[in-house]
């Protein structure tokens, strides 16, 4: 979703319609019906925030001994992979390799085009995912370590399980059996029982997972099909780098949505919706104090659909995050049916 490509020097900028700077420009009913659809959108994402995630969310969490709610969120979700026959140490080196090229990929952009590009959407969400991966590398590594000690410890656990077993005699015939079999069992569930709450990171990372998610199809999904078409009929020359900004995202976040455990609750998209309306504030601001070219002109508040299309670019944030979830639902379902015995993740 980028109008930059290549060197800085062969980039096209769209034409400044009038001075942004002038009481004019804000002061109309135009920038009225654009704000109240911000506004409100912002009003209904905190709200859902708030109802899930919020002090309601953590009563209801702390009142409920057995279960799961709606916005409950374990530390083994962040690391473990979707198959239990897939060892942690895979995700963390998918993580890790994710991240250096996406780091590459920025540190590129930059260095090319400057630090100009942060004035585009795509290099928020390019970052954001960037982030994600490093986080996800630090949570995977511990997981990984937690993993070890966790194999360690039921091994243990085994081999002083099968010497009790060797040292004892049962009394009767038949009861030996089914007092070890019952025994073996309930040691089971309590390792299997044994599931930490997640920590601060652990929802900071489910929050940007999610939120990456939605921005990730929108920036995409706008370029391939929208911009794209239109700037080749420009003789608009095709880089290396402009196709990697809006491919290598969607590639790797899918890649790791595959092999991932995180959860995909629909609230979230709460978060997608106030990623999006900070910048949307961010870029009003700007052209508020300095006079200077819209970086989309659908943000462009001096035409007379201006509310059209901020209307309509905010409803395209559901099918775009649609496409997310049903990939996610896609997932769950094959990995069921293909591997009943190695499924881990929670739906």
């Amino acid at each position: 979703m980028d109008w930059v490509a290549g060197s800085s020097q062969h980039s096209w900028m769209p034409v400044m319609t009038v001075d942004t700077t002038t009481s004019s420009y804000w002061l109309n009913w135009r920038v009225l019906l654009c704000s109240i659809c911000v506004i409100l959108s912002m009003i209904a994402a905190s709200f859902l925030i708030w109802k899930y995630e919020g002090p309601r969310c953590n009563k209801h969490r702390r009142g409920e001994d057995q279960g799961e709610t709606c916005c409950s969120l374990y530390e083994e979700e962040s690391w473990k992979p979707c198959l239990k026959d897939i060892h942690p140490a895979w995700l963390l080196a998918y993580r890790v390799f994710a991240f250096i090229v996406m780091l590459i990929l920025l540190i590129v952009n930059v260095i090319v085009d400057g630090g100009g590009i942060f004035y585009y959407y795509t290099q928020w969400t390019f970052s954001l995912v960037t982030v994600y991966f490093a986080v996800g590398s630090c949570l995977s590594t511990y997981g990984c370590y937690q993993f070890l000690n966790k194999v360690g410890g039921e091994r243990a656990e085994e081999m002083r399980f099968d010497a009790e077993r060797g040292s004892y005699v049962a009394p009767r015939q038949g009861d030996n059996a089914v007092s070890l079999n019952a025994r073996k069992d309930l040691h089971q569930q309590e390792r299997q029982s044994i599931c930490h709450a997640a920590g601060i990171w652990g929802y900071i990372f489910q929050i940007i997972y999610q939120t990456s998610a939605g921005a990730v199809m929108l920036t995409d999904v706008v370029f391939w099909l929208i911009i794209f078409p239109f700037l080749t009929i420009r003789d608009y020359n095709l880089t290396f780098l402009l196709v990697g900004m809006h491919s290598v995202n969607a590639i790797f976040l899918l890649g790791d949505a595959s092999l991932n455990c995180l959860r995909f609750p629909w609230f979230r998209f709460s978060y997608f919706i106030l990623w999006t309306a900070m910048y949307v504030v961010f870029q009003w601001v700007i052209h508020a104090c300095v006079s200077l070219w819209w970086p989309y002109p659908f943000l462009d508040l001096a035409s007379p659909h201006a509310p059209i299309w901020y209307l309509s670019v905010g409803l395209l944030h559901v099918p775009c995050y649609a496409i997310f979830a049903l990939f996610i639902k896609l997932k769950h379902y094959l990995l069921s049916k293909w591997f009943p015995h190695s499924h881990q993740c929670l739906k």
